[in-house]
């Protein structure tokens, strides 16, 4: 950063630390395009996200097996390379990486890029969930009304700049998202 600073997690400045301690302190990166460790095995893929955090590696295993609730087909490709996997499957195996970490905070880009509307139900359902077993949820998401139904605030970027935050509700309200983004 040019000015300012970044706070987290009771006043935590982490704007100056190296990515490896931020992901120490809790904070973890899902990143856009589904980006996998292509020659790990899923298995291998998931225990990666573990490998940031003390905690997070002591509990691997019990992890692991959460994860697998939650996403049940990756139970069944874990020997599997991520390259084998559906467009789908991937998405769902590089948000499961980033809760192997037990993240504080989870950072999401494009959940839904390039996914079939059922798909992107079942990992709206998952983050939700995470949101309300106490993860925060920072996402980057052009899916407007999918993601407003969970959040609890939202900030809408236009040419990189926010022109409007506020409350999901008051952003769903808006006559501007209506005409611009929703198309009514």
């Amino acid at each position: 950063p040019t000015s300012g600073s970044i706070t987290f997690d009771d006043g935590q400045r982490i704007d100056n630390l190296a990515p490896h301690n931020i992901v120490k302190a809790g904070i973890q990166q899902v990143p856009e395009g589904r980006k996998v460790f292509p020659y790990l095995t899923v298995i291998e893929n998931l225990y990666m996200g573990a490998s940031g955090r003390r905690e997070a590696w002591g509990k691997r295993h019990e992890t692991l097996q959460r994860v697998f609730t939650m996403f049940p087909i990756l139970k069944t490709r874990g020997k599997l390379h991520p390259r084998m996997l559906s467009g789908g499957e991937q998405q769902m195996l590089v948000i499961a990486r980033g809760i192997m970490s037990l993240p504080k905070m989870l950072m999401i880009d494009e959940p839904s890029l390039g996914l079939a509307p059922k798909t992107i139900s079942e990992i709206y359902e998952i983050i939700g969930s995470l949101h309300k077993g106490g993860i925060t949820i920072l996402m980057a998401e052009q899916n407007i009304e999918q993601v407003l139904e969970f959040a609890s605030r939202g900030y809408v970027l236009e040419n990189g700049r926010v022109v409007m935050e506020g409350t999901s509700e008051a952003i769903l309200e808006s006559t501007h998202i209506k005409e611009a983004y929703l198309g009514l």
